[in-house]
Formats: structure tokens, sequence, C-alpha cells
């Protein structure tokens, strides 16, 4: 999985897991990334499930990348996507 978290401070934290729901615990524990340890609680935003390691890293990488707004529009644009199936 690639996902997007919102940090306590309004702040987006990016990252790559094959087990999601412990990497949030993890986050959430002060277990996690550096960025996040003093950011707590983080909120999950956005998930997007990639089979292959390099591709995942390459998303990763491209969504560090975009601005505050247009991660808030990937954000949105997913919530919609999977409440609407």
């Amino acid at each position: 999985y690639v996902y997007i978290v919102e940090c306590k401070d309004k702040t987006f934290y990016t990252g790559i897991t094959n087990d999601l729901n412990k990497r949030i615990e993890k986050h959430n524990n002060k277990k996690g990334a550096k960025y996040t340890r003093g950011r707590t609680p983080v909120i999950l935003r956005a998930y997007f499930e990639v089979l292959d390691m390099r591709k995942a890293l390459s998303m990763e990488h491209k969504i560090k990348k975009l601005t505050r707004a247009q991660k808030i529009e990937l954000i949105n644009y997913e919530s919609k996507r999977n409440t609407s199936t």
C-alpha cells in the first residue's frame, strides 16, 4: 500500500507498507516514521493498493512532490471513488 495520513498539525505524511492497519497503529504509538512521532494522532486519509514494490516507491515519490492542494484533491477524489462502490 501507498498511504497518506493527516497529522495532528494538519500536515500530510505519505508512506508505503504491506500492512496498513499495523503501520497506522505504529504511527499513533509514536513508533512509526520520525516525522509523525511528534504529530500524533494521525488519521488515514487515502490509500492505494500497489502490488509491485518498485511501483509503490515511484507512486510514493510522486505523491510527496505534490503541493498540499494537489494532495487534498487526490484525497477527495479517492474518498469519492471509494464511497461510490
